[in-house]
């Protein structure tokens, strides 16, 4: 069977809202993947964040492997050791005080939206919810209500109490704050946008704010999480603590599984029956994240994180000096854009075709998020590849 079979199929039967490339792959194995034609390929995407510690990682494997032979599912009216472990690891790394799991990074915000409402509803606030342009916080309803405009075209009526302002801009949240925001949600780093990191100023001003006025501040680290950037937290970078912090993605090292995590001030407006899930971190998807997260500190990822992403950040200026086509990059830790002058589309397909997984978003940047335990054999071979697609795309346009 080839790669064009499945996909044929796969247009048959599966809801087209994806347009997906006719590519299928069997198997993974660290930053390595095979399609269904044996063809090799170095993964810089990592399912878009999520593989952190790569694909098949054998103490995450062990960790399902075990904890399925033994107990996947219990109500959450009951206790698993597991996710008990979990929600302490969680609140450690993260220093916040309170943990729910969730099963998606959409779900996360929901829960962080909800709560931050149920907290300024408790001090008699309203409860908009502000959000920043060019931001992506999922596909739900509400979390389309706080993303762009595109995702929202053809889903009206889009639910009320969320506005937008410019992201970076301190003086735009200025002009609307009121007794009718409950919360300010940000990406620390901007993923679909463009991999747009905040500015130290602007994240310090954003938690200002919301102590003046008793404003939620809600950090959505889905995808600039869990070792990413060369710290937990992108927020660590910056030494601003949130409210409410959203995780999910590299959170199970492939096996979904989200989380908000919210301090103990927020906590306290929480009442039984206010929120629930019936999935949400159980056993088997807590072991996966408890096997990540302990893989990540045993291998010292934040740190290789950290080295390998100044190191592959400094290759890819090198080559910004060679093609005029890159106008800049820009990220933290391994979470880094490649800006284009031009659609980034074509050059992630030249580097399909040259044995690379990478993404394009933003329409002209190309995304690279690897597993954090990438080898630098891997990224050399990488940038190769990038500077020969750099080069042909040059050659194009030269008409030679």
């Amino acid at each position: 069977m080839e790669n064009i079979d499945l996909h044929t199929i796969d247009k048959k039967y599966y809801l087209p809202t994806f347009n997906r490339i006719p590519i299928t792959f069997l198997k993974g194995s660290g930053s390595r993947l095979w399609d269904i034609e044996n063809k090799e390929y170095i993964d810089m995407l990592a399912g878009i964040a999520v593989t952190n510690v790569g694909h098949c990682h054998p103490k995450v494997v062990k960790s399902i492997q075990d904890q399925a032979a033994e107990l996947m599912h219990i109500s959450n009216f009951f206790v698993s050791p597991m996710q008990v472990a979990l929600s302490e690891l969680l609140v450690k790394i993260s220093k916040l005080d309170r943990v729910f799991f969730t099963n998606s990074g959409a779900e996360s915000v929901e829960g962080a939206i909800k709560i931050a409402r149920r907290y300024a509803h408790s001090i008699g606030r309203g409860g908009k919810i502000v959000s920043m342009q060019n931001s992506f916080h999922g596909r739900t309803l509400a979390t389309i209500a706080t993303g762009q405009p595109k995702y929202q075209e053809g889903f009206a009526p889009i639910p009320q109490g969320f506005v937008q302002v410019p992201f970076n801009d301190l003086d735009a949240i200025k002009a609307i704050v009121s007794e009718e925001i409950a919360g300010i949600i940000v990406e620390p780093i901007q993923g679909e946008g463009g991999i747009r990191p905040a500015n130290k100023e602007y994240l310090e001003g954003l938690r200002k704010i919301c102590d003046e006025n008793n404003i939620a501040l809600i950090f959505d680290e889905i995808q600039s999480g869990i070792g990413r950037t060369g710290n937990w937290f992108a927020k660590d970078h910056y030494g601003v603590q949130p409210d409410i912090l959203t995780s999910a993605k590299g959170l199970g090292g492939g096996m979904p599984i989200g989380a908000f995590l919210c301090n103990e001030k927020i906590a306290n407006a929480i009442q039984f029956g206010d929120h629930g899930t019936t999935f949400g971190g159980n056993p088997l998807a807590a072991a996966a994240s408890m096997a990540t997260l302990s893989a990540i500190v045993e291998e010292n990822l934040t740190q290789a994180a950290k080295e390998k992403g100044d190191w592959l950040m400094k290759r890819l200026n090198e080559l910004k000096e060679k093609f005029p086509v890159i106008k800049e990059v820009r990220g933290l830790g391994l979470m880094i854009g490649v800006e284009l002058t031009e659609p980034a589309l074509p050059y992630m397909q030249q580097l399909l075709k040259e044995g690379v997984v990478a993404n394009a978003t933003a329409v002209n940047v190309l995304r690279l998020v690897p597993a954090l335990n990438i080898s630098k054999t891997e990224l050399n071979s990488f940038l190769k590849a990038l500077e020969k697609v750099l080069k042909m795309k040059e050659g194009e346009k030269n008409g030679k």
